[in-house]
């Protein structure tokens, strides 16, 4: 389970101020990508906190309700849309979201633990962690408010273009998406520079 080992660490160093962040959305074929970045309390713990890929919806739901609402804890989420991602490419789309998810922190972070690999062109001081989600309480509770708000955004985008089954895949390229895409062909919020939509735009 995550705890706040890393974060301690670097309190050790003299970084008082330690944000953690994490996405959700790279690999899909449609929606933004979500990024959030958390500052928890130094005395912060919790039993089932953890990478939201590792828990049910119900409870990745309830986390976020917790989180969000703990007035000591500080956190700022971001949301870049498929025009953004088609405009830069997804990476750059997420490192995008990772700056500006840290920059709108309420109070200046000194540093940040990111989940994953190093970011380019990073507004501070980052240590990339890899399975960082499943290490670091920051980073698990960013990736519970990335997961759950582009969920969320999801389920409304379902309403909007209902041929597609967003509130089933969330974008994914699942076999239904895949052949829902193959018959009415793309709509405004799926990445056209994926591979997978650029050939269904073609028919």
């Amino acid at each position: 389970m995550p705890d706040l080992s890393l974060e301690n660490e670097l309190r050790t160093e003299g970084y008082a101020h330690i944000a953690g962040i994490d996405e959700a959305g790279r690999g899909p074929l449609a929606g933004p990508v979500s990024v959030a970045a958390v500052i928890l309390p130094e005395d912060y713990s919790h039993d089932i906190l953890t990478d939201s890929k590792k828990l049910s919806e119900k409870r990745r739901e309830a986390l976020y309700e917790e989180i969000t609402q703990n007035q000591d804890i500080i956190w700022c989420s971001v949301h870049l849309g498929s025009d953004v991602i088609d405009e830069i490419n997804i990476l750059q789309a997420t490192w995008r979201g990772m700056a500006e998810a840290f920059s709108g922190l309420g109070v200046a972070a000194e540093i940040a633990l990111i989940d994953g690999k190093p970011v380019k062109n990073f507004p501070a001081e980052h240590r990339a962690v890899v399975k960082g989600d499943s290490k670091s309480l920051s980073i698990a509770a960013a990736s519970i408010i990335a997961k759950v708000e582009r969920d969320r955004m999801m389920v409304a985008y379902a309403e909007k273009y209902p041929d597609y089954g967003f509130e089933k895949h969330k974008g994914y390229g699942t076999k239904a998406h895949q052949a829902a895409l193959s018959e009415h062909g793309p709509c405004a919020i799926h990445r056209m520079s994926f591979a997978p939509v650029a050939e269904a735009a073609k028919f």
